[in-house]
């Protein structure tokens, strides 16, 4: 989506806050992830004024006032924000509407641990069925499908794929070289995401790549680069942020599919081939089912039950 510069109002050579977050915020095409980014955003432009100077943000003020906006708020809640108003400020400079980084005092939290509980199935479906770009719901398919991690996804590229069989070969976390299969889901969005290419990193930028970036990096095709994972996790979280539960990360789709995998009967070595686990007890963090599901499973091998069909 091109943002209207034409509404965009200039102040003695600056230009008004108002008008750049509303022209950041016409370049997001997806509503949620558009609503994730405008809380920051809109939140800044109260703080500091509809008709203030864009150029005029400067580190100390902005970051006594994100601290004392959001400095009491969870680890995940603190990034998110931050992450939507450096995407902001990234966009602004090269508009030519900020110099310097107004947000260099700021850093992001260490992200506790326990944020890598599974999902609930309906919220997977909403995830994956939402209003997010192609090249996103193929990632979250093909991350929660496969159960692989972030890392084994990402440096993929279009030959590494075996579409007929529905698998891929990836480089697990230390070296190892194993197979991720996917299911219907992934099968059925991934010829649109490619679109007739057989070279190149699947899953690509929006943007040329920069000189710095490794040629293996690089779509021949395209000249666009590999996704990062910064950039894909600061989507997944933007656009999840307005979950009840939310925002999630991406490791989250690996957890849940193990532990829904589970829920379902998959025995213990097919979970340690999906994950790609050495031993069990890695794995046993993963694959416990969760209460609704301990209820569910109750209710239906009760005794009692049994008797009064």
């Amino acid at each position: 989506m091109t943002p209207d510069l034409g509404a965009v109002r200039v102040l003695r050579g600056g230009v008004r806050l108002a008008d750049a977050v509303r022209a950041f915020l016409d370049t997001i095409p997806v509503a949620n992830t558009r609503r994730g980014y405008a809380t920051a955003l809109d939140a800044l432009v109260c703080a500091f004024g509809f008709d203030s100077d864009t150029g005029m943000l400067e580190p100390e003020r902005v970051g006594g006032w994100f601290t004392f906006t959001w400095g009491d708020k969870s680890s995940q809640t603190f990034n998110v924000r931050l992450a939507a108003l450096r995407s902001a400020c990234e966009y602004w400079r090269a508009q030519g509407w900020l110099v310097g980084d107004p947000l260099s005092r700021l850093v992001s939290r260490t992200v506790p641990q326990d944020r890598s509980k599974a999902l609930t199935r309906e919220e997977i479906t909403a995830i994956l069925t939402g209003d997010a770009p192609l090249r996103e719901r193929v990632l979250w398919h093909l991350l929660y499908e496969t159960a692989a991690r972030v890392e084994d996804i990402l440096p993929l590229d279009v030959p590494d794929l075996d579409r007929p069989n529905r698998c891929a070969t990836v480089v697990r976390k230390g070296g190892a070289i194993d197979i991720v299969a996917w299911q219907s889901g992934t099968a059925r969005l991934l010829p649109r995401l490619l679109a007739g290419r057989r070279t190149g990193p699947v899953f690509l930028t929006n943007r040329k790549a920069k000189p710095i970036v490794a040629k293996a990096d690089i779509d021949p095709g395209t000249g666009r680069a590999r996704l990062s994972y910064r950039r894909a996790l600061e989507v997944f979280e933007n656009h999840t942020a307005e979950f009840t539960r939310g925002p999630f990360t991406l490791h989250q789709l690996r957890h849940s599919k193990l532990t829904h995998a589970a829920e379902d009967g998959a025995s213990t070595p097919m979970l340690m081939r999906m994950s790609g686990h050495s031993s069990v007890r890695s794995l046993a963090k993963y694959a416990i089912p969760s209460a609704e599901s301990l209820m569910a499973w109750q209710a239906k091998t009760d005794p009692a039950a049994r008797r009064s069909r």
